[in-house]
């Protein structure tokens, strides 16, 4: 891989990895859930509106598709952003970038369910029931200090939320219009989706640091990772990008250590590894049959691959890509 896709793959996970210990930080600093979420949607907005501006890409026109943007962006962004900002209130912001790392999980699961996803081998399978051991060992409702709480079970929520939006996409957005631009779209209809919480959001009582935080939040881990990941994708394909998401809870977890001190126990640590090695198990796909009619082309990843912080379902510009009938492959 090239010295920048190098450079770029790591920065997207670092930035990716960071959102966590930026909603905590701005949970610390006085900032509410709701409020975190709307500046965090018109931010991530502002920043791809100007990303497409750039690239001469234009809002969709179509009123259908907005349509489908409407519950892509209430399922994908809106509500496991509100979520998540909930869960971090009582659950530290290493434990939520690991729970996030169920979403593969939930995907295939529910991509069985709508019809999807078909490739069901033994392999995936395993990897399905692996991965939820790892989150019950990271639960742990059997022991006094396990993480069975209203806040953890937000996290989860939030995770699988990410799941429903990913099958809606595969049906109706992947692959409908200039990417940046459909990005900008699903993100102002989350924005005006998050105003909903306005009678909850309270005050603005924050300081320097939540300002930053939020700040930070909205335009690199929100709009500036979705641009790197795209170009990511564009440059190396969909495999090499797929990897960044393994290293998001690695990211979470020493960040919150490094900079708020908290501690992740062993038993948490395991659970993580259990996860990431079920989310390894369920991306082995079957051998592609010709004709290009495989489960998923170059010009988007593997089903669950990537890490649900990036707010569209555009895939990357590809020459001709062959596509799946009927199962196109959100890019998120």
């Amino acid at each position: 891989m090239p010295l920048a896709s190098t450079v770029r793959m790591a920065a997207l996970a670092l930035l990716w990895g960071s959102g966590f210990l930026w909603i905590k930080l701005a949970l610390n600093h006085g900032l509410s859930p709701a409020q975190i979420t709307i500046v965090r949607c018109a931010l991530g907005t502002a920043v791809l509106a100007l990303l497409a501006r750039r690239a001469a890409q234009r809002l969709p026109n179509s009123r259908a598709l907005w349509g489908h943007l409407a519950v892509a962006a209430l399922f994908c962004n809106a509500i496991p952003f509100a979520l998540f900002a909930l869960g971090e209130r009582s659950v530290d912001s290493g434990i939520a970038g690991v729970l996030n790392a169920t979403t593969p999980l939930w995907s295939l699961l529910i991509g069985l369910a709508v019809g999807t996803d078909r490739g069901l081998s033994g392999t995936r399978l395993t990897g399905l029931l692996v991965g939820f051991a790892g989150t019950v060992l990271i639960f742990a409702p059997w022991h006094r200090s396990g993480l069975l709480s209203w806040g953890a079970l937000s996290l989860l929520g939030a995770a699988a939320s990410y799941s429903v939006a990913f099958a809606y996409m595969a049906r109706h957005l992947t692959g409908r219009g200039a990417p940046l631009a459909v990005s900008a779209a699903q993100l102002l209809t989350a924005t005006a989706w998050s105003t909903l919480g306005l009678p909850w959001a309270g005050p603005v009582d924050t300081d320097a640091v939540g300002i930053l935080a939020v700040t930070a939040l909205g335009v690199l881990a929100t709009g500036v990772t979705f641009y790197l990941n795209y170009r990511l994708i564009a440059d190396e394909g969909a495999t090499s990008a797929a990897t960044v998401g393994y290293l998001l809870p690695v990211v979470s977890v020493a960040l919150g250590a490094l900079i708020l001190d908290e501690h992740i126990g062993r038993r948490v640590v395991a659970g993580m590894v259990v996860v990431l090695t079920g989310v390894a198990l369920t991306r082995r796909q079957p051998e592609r049959p010709a004709r290009g009619a495989g489960p998923y082309t170059s010009a988007a990843p593997p089903r669950g691959a990537t890490s649900p912080h990036t707010p569209a379902p555009a895939p990357a510009p590809a020459p001709a890509p062959a596509t799946r009938p009927n199962a196109p492959e959100p890019n998120t």
